[in-house]
C-alpha cells in the first residue's frame, strides 16, 4: 500500500467528544481534512454546530450532537443516533475534559468527583458504547486524550490540579488495559498526551506560569493550531494498525527533562 493511502480516512466516521473548541476542534478538523465524516459532541451544542459547519466546507459530512459524556443515557442516545446516520463508527476521540485548581487539603469532594466523572467515567462510557459497535465490525480506533500531567507530579505553584493529574494518569492506564482487552477484535486503543496548548481550559494556569512552562519546554514554544493534527490522523488511520496501548506524547519535549 502506498504510504499516502495509509493516512487516508475517506469513508470512515469519526466521533470527537469535546470537539466544539480547542484541541478537540483541531483534531476534528484534521480528521475531516483526511477524508473522514466527523461528529463533534459536547454539552454545549452551539460550539459544536459552529465547528461542524466549518468541517462541512472540507467536503465531508459533519454533524453536531449535544452529549454529556458523564451521562450514560445521553451517551447511548448519541451513539445510537450516529450509527443510525452513518452506519458505523470507525474512530472515537475521547477528548472531553474538566479540571479544577485547588490545594490538595482544600479540594472539595464535589470538584474531585466532577473531574473524575468527565475525564475518566466519560472516557469509559463513550468507549463502552462505541466499542459495542466496533466489536461487531471487528475494527476500530479509539484515541484517548491524556496529558503530560498524567505522567508525573506537577509543581503546585503552577499546577495545583491533583484531580486533573490523577484522572489523566487513569486515562493512560485505561488505554493500556482496553488495548489488551480488545486487541483480538482488531481495535487499536491509544492515547495522546499533549503538553501545553493555549486553550480556554488551560488559560488561567498558562497565564500564571507562562515563563515556567516555556522554560520546561525544550522547543521553547507552546503547542499551536496544527501540532496535534498529525498525531490524531496517524492514530486514526491504517498507518497505526500495529500500534496499540501506546501513549504518544506531543509536548515539545517537556517529558524529556
Amino acid at each position: 500500500m502506498h504510504v499516502q493511502s495509509l493516512f487516508d480516512l475517506k469513508g470512515k466516521t469519526a466521533v470527537v467528544t469535546g470537539g466544539g473548541r480547542g484541541i478537540g476542534a483541531q483534531m476534528a478538523q484534521a480528521l475531516a481534512e483526511a477524508g473522514a465524516n466527523v461528529v463533534v459532541c459536547s454539552r454545549k451544542i452551539e460550539a459544536c454546530q459552529q465547528v461542524a459547519e466549518e468541517l462541512g466546507k472540507t467536503g465531508v459530512e459533519a454533524m453536531a450532537i449535544r452529549c454529556d459524556v458523564s451521562n450514560p443515557e445521553e451517551v447511548n442516545e448519541a451513539v445510537t443516533e450516529i450509527v443510525a446516520k452513518f452506519g458505523s463508527i470507525d474512530i472515537l476521540v475521547n477528548n472531553s475534559g474538566a479540571t479544577w485548581g485547588a490545594p490538595v487539603a482544600d479540594m472539595p469532594l464535589q470538584a474531585w468527583e466532577k473531574v473524575m466523572s468527565v475525564n475518566v467515567t466519560g472516557t469509559f462510557l463513550m468507549s463502552q458504547a462505541v466499542g459495542k459497535h466496533m466489536l461487531k465490525q471487528k475494527s476500530g480506533k479509539i484515541i484517548n486524550i491524556a496529558s503530560i500531567a498524567g505522567l508525573s507530579g506537577t509543581d503546585p505553584r503552577y499546577m495545583d490540579t491533583i484531580a486533573y493529574n490523577t484522572s489523566k494518569g487513569a486515562v493512560i492506564t485505561f488505554t493500556k488495559d482496553l488495548a489488551v482487552k480488545w486487541g483480538e477484535a482488531n481495535i487499536q486503543v491509544n492515547a495522546i498526551a499533549p503538553g501545553f496548548f493555549p486553550t480556554k481550559m488551560s488559560h488561567v494556569i498558562m497565564e500564571h506560569g507562562k515563563d515556567y512552562f516555556l522554560n520546561m519546554t525544550p522547543l521553547k514554544r507552546f503547542g499551536g493550531d496544527d501540532d496535534l493534527k498529525g498525531a490524531a490522523v496517524f492514530l486514526a488511520s491504517k498507518a497505526s494498525d500495529f500500534i496499540t496501548g501506546h501513549t504518544l506524547v506531543v509536548d515539545g519535549g517537556t517529558h524529556a527533562l
